[in-house]
């Protein structure tokens, strides 16, 4: 969702929310292509259980349309390039109103591509969905959890981290912080120990507006939601800032699909212009810096809210410093495991920073490194 003033059939969507919108359209638009261009997939489901009524207006009062329409129509032009493949989407507030607004902008059905409007609570749609998983495991479905506010129900989402998927969270961290420490209505503590999964709220007052502390209680509960299974999990994690630089909340992509996986890192880095998320960093981004530790030698400024690509280029060179001819395959490797940092579409780019500041012998298919901190 996009506005907390939940009741507003077409609702604010300011800069930060238009650029969630971005991302995921963007993504979708080539998860499903590589997705069908699978033989053993038969089809895509996706699932926005909180989808408002997919119309906005940004902050020049344009009409601005919302992650549902923007998907239901880049999907459907994938049904109509695989005719073989099924296409469904389930789009559900629980606001009917919100629901027929939205109907209006939603292309028809066609044989191979059905959208499936419905109003409930989120949760309880999930919690009808969960069970059938099992019966479409050749689907592969893609959740979008978008909540206005930091309420989680990890029960609801069970199921869809043990089956072969993705999910996104929109982690409200914003309200968490400015909540908790003030709460006093017990329906709100319960919100917070819910999301949180701990037995009473005291437990995340130290918390304060350490927004760390949060985004690693998120991540705790992700790797038990996961369960037991041998397939690798992959978890990517991206803040949205709003126009005054505060942050708003974390996106938290979450999925056994390597692939998936990086693709959903590079296209946030190529949403935010090249950048790990659009805070504003004033001119910092490649400022350097002298480090004493590191015989007078200059290294570059980290934010760890906003990477860019001399920060990807740093951490290379400090995870193979003095080593030569290292396989370019280990050095896109190290990227792919990281929870941030792509290689897909910046490989490019990368050697020549590592070439530039790093002095870095850049062959066909190996690099050498200098034997100097990144």
């Amino acid at each position: 969702m996009a506005s907390s003033n939940n009741s507003k059939i077409i609702s604010d969507a300011h800069p930060h929310t238009v650029k969630k919108f971005e991302l995921i359209e963007t993504y979708i638009k080539s998860w499903a292509q590589k997705l069908m261009l699978t033989e053993s997939c038969t089809g895509l489901v996706f699932i926005d259980c909180m989808c408002n009524s997919g119309v906005y207006k940004n902050n020049n009062k344009e009409i601005v349309y919302g992650t549902p329409i923007r998907v239901a129509k880049a999907l459907l032009d994938v049904a109509r390039r695989y005719p073989e493949k099924q296409v469904q989407l389930y789009l559900n507030d629980y606001i009917e109103a919100k629901i027929e607004e939205l109907k209006k902008h939603l292309p028809s059905n066609e044989r191979n591509f059905q959208v499936v409007t419905t109003v409930y609570e989120g949760n309880e749609l999930l919690k009808w969905i969960g069970p059938q998983l099992n019966q479409n495991s050749h689907m592969h479905f893609f959740l979008l959890y978008d909540p206005y506010d930091a309420s989680i129900d990890w029960d609801a989402l069970l199921p869809f981290f043990r089956h072969w998927g993705e999910v996104l969270i929109n982690h409200m961290i914003s309200d968490s912080i400015r909540a908790i420490p003030q709460v006093k209505r017990d329906n709100k503590k319960k919100k917070y120990e819910n999301t949180y999964r701990v037995s009473d709220i005291s437990e995340l007052v130290p918390y304060g507006n350490d927004k760390a502390s949060y985004e690693k209680r998120l991540l705790e509960i992700i790797n038990l939601m996961k369960g037991s299974s041998r397939r690798k999990y992959h978890v990517a994690t991206f803040p949205f800032f709003n126009t005054k630089n505060a942050m708003v909340y974390d996106l938290v992509h979450c999925t056994s699909h390597e692939a998936g996986f990086k693709l959903f890192k590079s296209t946030a880095w190529k949403t935010f212009g090249d950048k790990s998320s659009s805070k504003n960093r004033h001119g910092n981004e490649e400022q350097l810096v002298l480090d004493f530790f590191n015989e007078g030698c200059c290294s570059t400024i980290v934010d760890e809210y906003c990477y860019n690509l001399h920060n990807i280029a740093s951490y290379v060179q400090e995870n193979f410093k003095g080593r030569e001819d290292i396989p370019l395959e280990d050095i896109w490797a190290l990227l792919d495991a990281h929870p941030v940092f792509p290689s897909y579409g910046y490989k490019t780019e990368i050697k020549r920073i590592l070439k530039k500041d790093y002095d870095a012998k850049v062959s066909t298919n190996t690099v050498s490194f200098a034997d100097r901190r990144g």
